[in-house]
Order: structure tokens, then sequence, then C-alpha cells
């Protein structure tokens, strides 16, 4: 069996405001294989953006690890490109500009980075944008630079923290459509945290639900229905019965 490309291995967090520990991770263990897309989906403030910063490097875990391809990749940020909820486009940088950021952060010069960000604008429907200002831009339109600006690092693992959570619910609709078709053009490895089960649904191979704080996996749920997806999915018997399950996970016990 090949090594998965992301393992999260026994991973607790616990803060302490004051004396007393604050648990919020409890054990917590799954993997992705290559290419693979998994939701994270669990009560609000049961710790998903949590163990999103202990996997991107943000936070180091009071015990487990994460490792990449097997090897340990713990408190480091190097495999993996991070998009939070909101798009964090400068307003003062052209669409161009804001995509390159992660680029130039990580040393490469302007010229370069430019040619490589350019060349995706077409596949991320911002053909025509590069020299437009954020504020130019629709909502769905500043989710898919903020994405592009992402995805651009290349690097292994894709780490979405609630990226349609701000946008109207037709816009989120869409780019859940857009997410679901250039996903599959590029085969990323994606962890993606929602508070939407439809959502988890309709992208995943697989849902992983947690449990309330401290958070534990309490079930995964595989999304065996057809790729690619179209919007219409959603309103079949075999769609529904996946949710039916996740949502059942929800509301069992730890």
């Amino acid at each position: 069996m090949a090594e998965p490309k992301l393992t999260v291995e026994g991973v607790s967090k616990s803060f302490r405001p004051g004396r007393s520990a604050f648990a919020v991770l409890d054990g917590v263990s799954l993997s992705l294989a290559a290419g693979e897309f998994v939701s994270v989906i669990g009560p609000s403030g049961c710790g998903k953006s949590t163990l999103f910063n202990v996997v991107a490097g943000l936070e180091r875990p009071d015990t487990g690890r994460i490792l990449v391809d097997g090897r340990e990749a713990t408190g480091s940020s190097a495999p993996f490109a991070y998009m939070p909820q909101q798009d964090l486009l400068f307003p003062w940088r052209t669409v161009l500009d804001n995509t390159i950021l992660g680029l130039e952060v990580a040393g490469m010069r302007r010229r370069p980075a430019r040619e490589r960000a350019r060349s995706l604008f077409p596949v991320f429907g911002l053909a025509g944008f590069e020299s437009a200002y954020p504020y130019e831009l629709s909502g769905g339109m500043r989710q898919r630079a903020a994405l592009l600006r992402t995805v651009v690092q290349d690097r292994q693992v894709l780490l979405l923290d609630e990226p349609f959570g701000a946008l109207d619910a037709l816009t989120r609709t869409e780019m859940q459509g857009w997410l679901e078709e250039v996903r599959g053009r590029f085969g990323w490895t994606v962890l993606l945290i929602t508070h939407d089960i439809r959502e988890a649904v309709f992208l995943s191979d697989r849902v992983v639900v947690l449990g309330a704080r401290p958070a534990r996996v309490r079930r995964e749920v595989p999304v065996d229905l057809p790729r690619p997806r179209e919007a219409g999915i959603v309103t079949g018997p075999a769609f529904a019965a996946v949710e039916e399950k996740v949502l059942a996970a929800l509301h069992t016990g730890p």
C-alpha cells in the first residue's frame, strides 16, 4: 500500500489561559492519500482551526506528529499551502501582484513569479483582471484569486479553512462547482475545514467528523459518488444518504 501523502498521528493540543489547561484536541488521527480531497467537519468551537494550525506548522502539538510522505513535518509549514477564511488581498496591489505574494516571500524574483501566476489566470476565470485591484472584483473572483495565490506555490498539500464561508449562498454554490472542476484537473491533495455538510459531501472523497471539544474523530464517512460532480447531484438519493450519515455522526456521543 502506498504511503499516505499526509498523516495526522495522535495529535493532542491544550491551551493554558491562567493556570488551568484548556484541552482542544485529544488524540486526533487521520490520513490523506495523494490526490484525495478530505473535509473535516464538527461542532462550532470543537478545534477544527486549531487542528489546521497544527498541521500547517503554526502551532506545536502537545503530543502526536504530522507526516508528509512518511517523513516528519511537525512544526513545518514547507509542505503546505494554507488558505484562510478571508481572502486577505492587499488593496494597494493588483490582482496579479496579490497572487505572487507567497512566491515572493519564498524568495522568487517578481518577473518569474508573475509569469508563473499569469499562466493560471485563464484556469481560475481571472484572465483580463491581472491589472485590476481587489475592490474591482466580485466576492467569488476574490476567492479564486486567493486560491490561485495558494496553489501557485506548488506545495504538496492544500489546507482550505472555510474558503467560501463569507460568500452568499448562490456564489458559494458556484464556487463549489468550480473548485470541483479545477481540483479534478490538477489532482490536488486537499484538507478542507467546513461547517457545511452539503459542501463537505459535494467536494470530498471522505468526510472526517469531529466531536465536541476536546475533539476526537467520531467517524470517517466515505463519499462514494461519481466524479466529476455536477450541481444536480445534491438532489439525488445517494447524495442524501451520505449527508444523513454525516449528520448522524455529528449528533452521536463522543
